[in-house]
């Protein structure tokens, strides 16, 4: 154990994919877990009986991190239940394919790109240091994007990941008087629902990754709880690429 136990977390998206995976990771090393989602509220409620029929403490609210006032009240709610709030990890955000060269590109679902990556998660850090303890952590979940961009299209969302490793070093300036660590993780290819199945698709994902393989989002969640724990202490405004390789 890691010397997370009792502590308590909020993962924003965090009923599927990654944010599942980091969820369980926190879980499993004692800390009581809330997570955000916007639509399915069955995953997220299965994802919440699977961890309390492991003994686990979990909490699941509908928010949308777009929306100032939902992150607000979400945060709001995982204090009043659980009375604190230690580690908060950044994990919601959404992608755009958008080439610059577009004849029409889709101004609302680039906003909106904005609006959840950028602007919604610098909004969420801002309402939840008023309840984070000294000694606290927050994790933002980037994007190996912002190093490498493989594919034409990818550049807002590349931008917008960008933007967050920014602020995470600002954010730890900000915060050290508070001895809160900021930190940002850079996974690379991750399998989840939405990985491609197709064999040639995969092998040329494949290529450029040095470990020859996709990434767990349960290895993404490993290096959440890490981040989290005493052992990291002294890692702040640090970018971790997790990502087998794939940005070298």
């Amino acid at each position: 154990m890691r010397g997370l136990e009792n502590k308590v977390a909020l993962v924003t998206g965090g009923s599927r994919g990654i944010g599942a995976g980091i969820v369980r990771a926190l879980a499993a090393e004692g800390v009581r877990v809330a997570f955000t989602y916007v639509r399915g509220v069955g995953p997220a409620q299965a994802l919440v009986t699977d961890l309390e029929q492991a003994g686990r403490q979990a909490l699941a609210l509908q928010a949308d991190t777009a929306n100032t006032a939902d992150i607000r009240q979400a945060i709001s709610a995982v204090v009043a239940h659980f009375g604190r709030l230690d580690i908060l990890v950044n994990n919601a955000g959404v992608y755009v394919h958008s080439p610059v060269d577009e004849a029409t590109p889709d101004e609302a679902a680039l906003t909106h790109l904005w609006q959840v990556n950028v602007h919604g998660t610098a909004q969420t850090v801002r309402a939840a240091v008023a309840h984070l303890s000294t000694g606290g952590r927050i994790i933002t979940i980037g994007s190996g994007s912002n190093i490498r961009t493989p594919f034409a299209g990818t550049s807002d969302y590349a931008a917008s990941k960008g933007a967050l490793a920014a602020y995470t070093r600002g954010w730890a300036r900000d915060l050290a008087p508070r001895n809160i660590t900021v930190n940002i993780i850079q996974p690379g290819l991750i399998e989840t629902d939405m990985t491609p199945t197709d064999p040639a698709t995969v092998a040329s994902l494949l290529e450029p990754i040095m470990l020859g393989r996709f990434g767990t989002a349960q290895e993404v969640g490993e290096v959440v709880a890490f981040l989290a724990s005493e052992a990291a202490g002294y890692i702040t405004g640090a970018t971790l690429n997790v990502d087998g390789g794939w940005s070298v």
